[in-house]
């Protein structure tokens, strides 16, 4: 009998916790480590919610990702018995004037078999009363899409892996020169020696401080800011019960996830923010950005006007210079493979990228060449 391959996995988040479940399961031994542990507040994956849907525009493998992540999602539901997936659709709301992302979008939608419909704006009021369709001229709504519960499902991801055999150690990787001699083992914070025959960097925006070399600018952490704004008592029009997960691509593109579970109605801008230290960055929001939210809370959901402001979170993207991931081979280090990016959308891919790097790691298999580190290299040269 062949020997089963020993592999470690750096970082429990989206990425890397599914992308250990999929190899173990693939018949690999494996390893998971995260510093402070899955969805832990520091993290890309960690937070209450994250939005799964379709509409990604044309020529990319994202939508498909998505519909394949979605059933992912559904089946473990009932594997491990817990909630993570909300189906309250999604909206998506194109502005007067320059639809060409949404239009775009149309025809991945359809070669994915992902259900949707093109509403006007007039057909949006008299569905959704509750939402000034002011400067919106169409939408896409996807209503088998919805959200996620972020930090729940990265612990039931790490749970399901652990009962099913998995290794998972509360450790940090020692900084030290890992462009070269990672492949030779890993130094972990407590003192031991971790050696496996592949090592998969799943580490999120912390990517280009262990990758200084390979990753440097490739990915950059910023600064985002979410807000939860409190409904009027008793006033379920905010509810996900009546009302999807919206996105309004205008000037700014804003977002927002309905009020579930007692957090309340969840805004955030979607334009990046400036360079910020995931590790020991302030996470204390901004008055300036409170007050961009409330003029936009109180234009697009008239009734939110002057809500309560009962939440804020400080999270980062982790983006890379054309929001495609990173999955490829360290260049100079065959066992070393690196995985991330995720840019903002990567959270609702997890069981799909995890499926995917499962398998180009254990078949010695090339990744697409838009998820390849050289693709810079080639941007640079055009």
């Amino acid at each position: 009998m062949p020997t089963k391959p020993q592999i470690a996995v750096i970082g429990a988040g989206a990425f890397g916790g599914w992308t250990a479940l999929c190899l173990l399961r693939s018949g690999a031994r494996v390893t998971l480590l995260d510093a402070w542990g899955p969805g832990n507040s520091r993290s890309s994956s960690g937070g209450e919610t994250r939005i799964i849907r379709g509409t990604y525009g044309p020529n990319q493998p994202y939508t498909k990702m998505a519909v394949r992540a979605l059933q992912v999602w559904k089946e473990h539901e009932q594997l491990w018995r817990s909630q993570l997936f909300h189906r309250c659709g999604v909206l998506w709301m194109a502005a007067d004037g320059s639809d060409q992302f949404e239009r775009q979008s149309l025809t991945a939608l359809r070669e994915a078999g992902l259900p949707f419909e093109e509403l006007s704006a007039h057909e949006m009021a008299k569905r959704w009363p509750q939402i000034n369709f002011e400067g919106v001229r169409w939408g896409i709504y996807e209503p088998e899409s919805g959200f996620l519960r972020a930090r729940v499902a990265c612990q039931t991801v790490v749970n399901g892996f652990m009962k099913e055999g998995g290794r998972f150690r509360i450790a940090s990787v020692v900084p030290g020169d890992l462009e070269n001699r990672c492949a030779d083992g890993l130094t972990l914070s407590d003192g031991t020696k971790l050696i496996a025959d592949k090592y998969i960097f799943a580490c999120g925006p912390w990517l280009e401080k262990i990758f200084p070399d390979t990753i440097g600018n490739k990915i950059k952490a910023t600064r985002q800011e979410v807000f939860f704004f409190g409904p009027p008592p008793g006033d379920e029009r905010f509810a996900e019960s009546n009302l999807p997960v919206w996105g309004d691509n205008r000037e700014r593109f804003w977002y927002g996830i309905p009020a579930t579970d007692g957090r309340g109605f969840k805004v955030a801008d979607d334009t990046r923010g400036c360079e910020f230290d995931p590790t020991s960055g302030n996470r204390s929001i901004s008055p300036e950005a409170l007050e961009r939210a409330r003029e936009y809370v109180s234009f697009r959901f008239p009734a939110m006007k002057n809500a309560p402001l009962i939440e804020s979170r400080v999270c980062q993207y982790e983006n890379t210079p054309d929001n495609d991931f990173i999955i490829d081979r360290h260049p100079r280090a065959d066992k070393v493979w690196i995985v991330g990016g995720g840019s903002g959308h990567g959270f609702k891919h997890g069981p799909a990228v995890g499926e995917m790097v499962a398998d180009l790691v254990l078949q010695d298999k090339d990744p697409l060449s838009r998820f390849r580190l050289d693709r810079f290299a080639r941007s640079d040269r055009q």
